[in-house]
């Protein structure tokens, strides 16, 4: 028998203790200790739910609810020729047309945000990460309420049914509403993100910088969510502003702490992970050129949203021929192609946004080494131009008129 010195034991293949992100970068721990206490400190889910609950169309139809400049079509023959009331609804439009393009992103976000911090708890010391993420989630679904809200209301007063609103969707669809896709192309995209849902949940570096592509996009809010938020913040008396600018200020605060979590995780905590493998590399410089992708397209319809003007024509043709503007089906089609197909200072505008969210995507991916140099420098997004752009929508223009005598283009 041997003795029980001679006794060997397996090895220590689980450290008791790892390296905790507090001893490891101090610094970075307290960034993400003070944007915790403050978003928590300054959570506006009550606000948003009880503005939700108090919505009422009928109280605040008559008035702008974003600066004029944001409205749906400002800036092209329709907004010239329109009438003050007819102005005032493509201004509600708009918030209805943006924010319900917040909620698809706001979905997936949900869904991403779970992902990233189940990938990110099997590290030591990282609950602080997760708690913060948690907490985004919640406030996530407080927006998407208070959005959908207004939204429903606001269609079924003016249309008696969906145009840019939709029901509840999954986070595995395109997160554009109005993309240049179909069939076939939704579904791979579901493949996608069904895929990177189950790595980042397994990989810290992806889950890490998920963080990454949330922020880019988060970024490309902050363009136009700080004009909409200085609506009320502006406002004589900002206690009596509607209920959806009320909504929009809300949301921006909100979306600040977002963007600061973002940029802390897929900046500063990155740097206390492993290096990451080539594998990992390659699958989150796909994640960023996927967000290229989206962000290609310049709507002349409403600045601030990429989405693919061709698949909104049907919507704008259904704005134009309810009781509200009254077209007919030939001058809806007549005003559509004025709208799409000209250069206008409505496509100006919606190619300077573009710009300035290329130039901030830059800025923002600049510090990290691990971003390729197509998507550092948005190739794939820089190549978008106004007489592209017109080439596009002449070529699918001339695709709606030979289906001008279709049912839906003739009600």
């Amino acid at each position: 028998m041997r003795s029980m010195t001679q006794v060997q034991t397996a090895p220590n293949l689980y450290p008791l203790k790892q390296t905790s992100l507090s001893q490891k970068d101090p610094k970075t721990y307290r960034k993400l200790q003070l944007n915790y206490r403050r978003a928590k400190q300054t959570d506006h889910s009550p606000e948003l739910d009880a503005l939700a609950e108090k919505f009422d169309y009928e109280k605040c139809r008559n008035s702008y609810w974003n600066p004029e400049e944001f409205s749906l079509l400002y800036g092209i023959p329709l907004w010239a020729q329109s009438s003050q009331s007819q102005r005032i609804i493509l201004n509600q439009l708009y918030w209805v047309a943006y924010y319900a393009q917040i909620i698809s992103a706001e979905i997936a976000t949900i869904f991403f945000n779970q992902t990233s911090a189940t990938g990110l708890y099997a590290l030591h010391d990282f609950r602080l990460v997760c708690d913060t993420l948690d907490l985004e989630t919640s406030q996530e679904r407080s927006h998407i309420n208070a959005f959908q809200t207004v939204i429903d209301q606001v269609e079924t007063r003016l249309f008696g049914q969906q145009i840019f609103g939709y029901p509840m969707r999954s986070p595995f669809r395109e997160t554009m509403i109005f993309a240049d896709t179909n069939k076939l192309k939704s579904w791979w995209k579901g493949i996608q993100l069904h895929s990177f849902g189950l790595l980042s949940a397994g990989n810290s570096f992806l889950a890490c910088q998920y963080l990454t592509v949330r922020g880019l996009r988060t970024l490309n809010g902050k363009l136009v969510q700080h004009k909409l938020s200085n609506f009320h913040h502006h406002h004589p008396t900002p206690e009596l502003s509607p209920i959806p600018s009320q909504i929009s200020y809300y949301h921006f605060l909100d979306e600040s702490f977002h963007f600061n979590t973002s940029t802390i995780l897929s900046h500063d905590v990155t740097r206390s992970l492993k290096p990451p493998t080539t594998f990992e590399r390659q699958i989150l410089n796909l994640g960023i050129y996927g967000c290229q992708r989206d962000h290609y397209h310049v709507s002349a319809a409403i600045n601030g949203l990429f989405w693919y003007d061709p698949a909104l024509y049907f919507a704008i043709y259904q704005v134009l021929r309810s009781p509200h503007f009254g077209l007919t089906p030939e001058e809806s089609k007549v005003m559509l192609k004025s709208c799409f197909t000209q250069e206008t200072e409505a496509l100006h505008r919606s190619f300077q946004t573009h710009q300035e969210a290329i130039e901030s995507y830059k800025v923002y991916l600049d510090p990290l080494e691990f971003i390729s140099k197509q998507n550092k420098e948005m190739k794939q997004m820089s190549v978008n131009s106004i007489p592209q752009y017109l080439t596009v929508q002449k070529k699918q223009f001339i695709n709606l008129l030979i289906i001008q005598n279709s049912t839906n283009y003739s009600s």
